[in-house]
């Protein structure tokens, strides 16, 4: 792990940035080639190898976000999930899950996973002996996500390093919900921690992007598999991506503040079922959230008293998206069963604790009384 004395917000804008020394420019310059002189240079650049300029800054930016040593930046969230597990992994080997993840995980584990003969287990519980019941011999990995896609159940990322540490296994992260603002796991031991930038790391619902952040040892094991697997982010978009981290901090800041906002107006509804937000006090973890979060985040889940107005709800708003991915500026909300968890069949959606009425609701940087009247007037009009 890697000690940062700077704080987020200067770190967001000045680490890993690339100096513009012939013209004195204030952000960083552009390398769109793609193709580099090999004799000139001591590593072959090429974008395939994850080395070119652009790449190469980003990736420091966002290692210093993360507390780690090394990182590398993917063409989308699910090819980093990919490259972050099928790099360690053959066939015979095992997983362990935690059951409560994006649902584009669980589609890939559904169905990729038994093409090449690996064995997973989807843990429903949170609890680390359940975790410590399903390893076996052959288990290879710890694959987590907290808080939750799109429960916002939030595990003890600290019994879950303990646990992998002490059965020679290496322990994945998926911390999009939390995003390097909220949340730093390798400061509890977590090995591996994913993005899927697209979401608050893009933060503009314009980029699409993923990232693998990790010691330098796991990241070059990584590194030899990525290659291979081709699924390196454009120029372009890197640059596209490094801009829009400058002003990450502040973005998270004011959505984890008109979140939980949010969480308590809903809370105190009569409109409102339930409320899922790790900064409730309601919230079944919510101590263990105080413990390992900077802050609660811009996410949060809710059930509507009657579960069939929900998608009448979401078509009577007026400020608020319905939009299929998060993190942006602007509030969205979707219905998971619809979107993220639609691959995944009803009964397993159901026994996830996924219900066709639930609501995912990704807080923006707007004016607070703007969101809470919008919700409102919904709410009347159902």
């Amino acid at each position: 792990m890697k000690k940062n004395i700077k704080g987020f917000t200067t770190r967001c804008i000045h680490d890993g940035e690339l100096i513009d020394y012939k013209y004195k420019g204030a952000v960083s310059p552009l390398y769109l080639s793609t193709a580099y002189d090999y004799l000139k240079v001591e590593d072959h650049k090429y974008p395939r190898y994850f080395n070119t300029p652009n790449q190469l800054a980003l990736s420091k930016k966002i290692s210093s976000l993360e507390n780690c040593e090394k990182s590398l930046i993917f063409g989308s969230g699910i090819a980093a999930i990919f490259a972050s597990m099928f790099s360690f992994l053959k066939s015979g080997d095992h997983v362990v899950f935690q059951s409560s993840l994006y649902g584009g995980t669980i589609n890939l584990i559904l169905k990729e996973f038994k093409k090449f003969n690996i064995e997973h287990s989807l843990v429903e519980s949170l609890e680390i002996d359940d975790y410590k019941k399903e390893i076996k011999s052959n288990t290879k990995l710890i694959y987590i996500e907290t808080p939750s896609n799109p429960l916002l159940q939030i595990i003890d990322l600290e019994l879950v390093a303990d646990l992998a540490k002490k059965n020679d296994l290496i322990s994945i992260i998926d911390n999009t919900f939390a995003s390097p603002i909220n949340q730093n796991p390798v400061n509890y031991g977590i090995d591996i921690i994913i993005h899927s930038a697209t979401k608050y790391l893009g933060g503009h619902s314009d980029i699409l992007a993923g990232t693998i952040s990790s010691s330098k040892i796991l990241i070059d094991k990584i590194l030899e598999s990525s290659i291979n697997y081709g699924g390196n982010l454009s120029e372009h978009t890197v640059w596209l991506l490094e801009r829009s981290i400058k002003t990450l901090s502040l973005r998270v800041k004011a959505q984890n503040n008109n979140a939980f906002k949010i969480a308590e107006f809903l809370n105190g509804s009569e409109n409102i079922k339930s409320v899922y937000y790790p900064g409730l006090k309601s919230h079944p973890q919510h101590e263990l959230a105080k413990k390992q979060m900077f802050g609660f985040g811009g996410m949060l889940s809710f059930l509507l008293k009657d579960e069939n107005k929900s998608d009448a709800f979401t078509r009577h708003l007026k400020i608020i998206k319905p939009a299929m991915s998060l993190g942006g500026v602007e509030s969205t909300i979707t219905s998971p069963s619809l979107t993220s968890h639609s691959k995944i069949s009803k009964a397993k959606r159901e026994k996830f604790g996924i219900s066709d009425g639930l609501l995912r609701f990704s807080v923006g940087i707007e004016d607070y009384d703007d969101l809470e009247n919008d919700l409102t007037q919904a709410f009347q009009k159902i």
